[in-house]
């Protein structure tokens, strides 16, 4: 025998399979499929990162107010912080930076409101289930 017709002979090709009535599978990803795996895929890999972080309207008005800046550093270390509070249960969480501190709405991603370093001291914070410190 021919090595080409042992090769057809063991491993079929699509019309074959088509003649066959068997349904082909390919490992072919569309791109839609493949970002959605992807997207699944860093989500396991990386269970601290979150899809986007939301902020309310009052925590908004809050940062203004107060001066805060919020930057992109400022952002990853609240992004981190929601995967970590989420991965403990939290829900209704204090996080506590450099900058200022934030009350979280964990399972809405989102900052419900803002408070600069200078106005913490003297502050009573209720109804919250959590709270972490970031460096």
């Amino acid at each position: 025998m021919e090595s080409s017709n042992i090769n057809s002979h063991l491993i079929p090709n699509k019309i074959d399979i088509a003649k066959r009535g068997e349904k082909y599978s390919s490992n072919y990803k569309s791109p839609s499929e493949q970002s959605e795996f992807d997207e699944v895929f860093e989500q396991k890999r990386f269970p601290h990162k979150t899809t986007e972080i939301k902020m309310s309207a009052h925590a908004s008005k809050r940062l203004s107010d107060r001066n805060i800046i919020f930057d992109r550093g400022e952002y990853l270390n609240i992004k981190n912080a929601l995967g970590q509070l989420r991965d403990k249960g939290g829900r209704d969480s204090l996080v506590v930076t450099d900058k200022a501190a934030y009350i979280l709405d964990v399972d809405q991603d989102t900052i419900v409101t803002a408070i600069d370093k200078n106005s913490l001291k003297g502050n009573v914070f209720t109804n919250l289930d959590s709270a972490i410190i970031m460096d």
